[in-house]
């Protein structure tokens, strides 16, 4: 089966990118053809751009912040949605939000992100002199944005962190700068880098609010992380069943100020009841079945 990756650009860093790019590799790795012309199937990312073959789209969620244009910017997923052959929602949370604002597809599946578990175990703990002066690392990565809540991240960090450990602060944009020896900000990673960071980290903050499956999370968890993070969005799904849940007030799913998220309460702790795969070999297994259900539907 030839398999045309559409929308998705190979030199990007973004979690949907990285995530397509790993993707890719594993079916390579199973015997799948990975095709930029003549295909038999497509997988869509976000929105379909060119329309081959029979296609499968991968959503990563919608537009729902009041501050912005929400519904125009989510007319290219919309109709994509609509044209699609099966829809693939990276959540639970995502399915649900989708289908308020879209409706229902016919042909749905939730799949959770996996990563490539076996690249993560054989790149080395980051080497790193300052972090040498610490007993333990915790670590928090993103794109910074307010709905990121990197001050939750940090004060989290020093409320509940022994004192002889140090908080990494990685990505770009960090919209919270604090001046403590405890907490170092490294600027943007490559991915090795970031890894290899992970694998030092005892803890992973991510108290972003209403997530929708970040790869990161999956990346920080394969690497032997436990995860905190807030109990709105889809975070929760892939955190494990040892995370640390801060709960919060459910989303009613109408359009919200998503750079204006409520305040955290650090007391009010959940179980988790959520665990996930964290194995991209098994995550495309699941895309293939899926792709090969459509393959042979009227070609376009």
């Amino acid at each position: 089966m030839k398999v045309y990756f559409d929308n998705v650009n190979v030199q990007s860093s973004s979690g949907p990118n990285q995530f397509a790019n790993k993707l890719a590799q594993t079916m390579i790795d199973l015997g799948y053809e990975i095709s930029p012309s003549s295909c038999d199937v497509q997988l869509s990312f976000i929105s379909i751009i060119q329309k081959k073959a029979p296609t499968a789209l991968r959503l990563d969620g919608i537009y729902f912040n009041s501050e912005q244009s929400w519904q125009q910017m989510n007319r290219p997923i919309e109709k994509s949605h609509e044209q699609a052959e099966a829809v693939i929602y990276q959540s639970e949370f995502n399915k649900k939000l989708v289908e308020r604002y879209f409706g229902s597809h016919p042909n749905s599946h939730i799949i959770h992100n996996g990563t490539r578990l076996d690249w993560i175990s054989s790149i080395p703990y980051i080497d790193s002199p300052i972090l040498d002066k610490f007993a333990g690392i915790w670590s928090c990565a993103s794109s910074w944005r307010p709905h990121k809540r990197l001050q939750e991240n940090v004060d989290f960090f020093l409320a509940e962190a022994p004192q002889d450990h140090a908080l990494v602060v990685a990505g770009e944009n960090p919209d919270y700068i604090i001046h403590d020896p405890r907490i170092v900000y490294t600027g943007s990673l490559d991915w090795m880098s970031l890894i290899g960071l992970f694998r030092r980290s005892t803890v992973f903050l991510h108290l972003a609010y209403l997530d929708h499956c970040p790869n990161v999370v999956v990346d920080a968890r394969a690497s032997g992380c436990q995860i905190v993070c807030s109990s709105t969005g889809g975070t929760k799904e892939i955190a494990g069943e040892d995370a640390v849940v801060l709960e919060e007030d459910e989303w009613n799913f109408e359009p919200c100020k998503l750079y204006d998220p409520p305040k955290l309460n650090f007391d009010k702790i959940i179980k988790n009841v959520y665990n996930s795969n964290l194995d991209i070999g098994k995550t495309a297994l699941n895309y293939i079945e899926i792709l090969n259900n459509i393959r042979n539907c009227e070609k376009v």
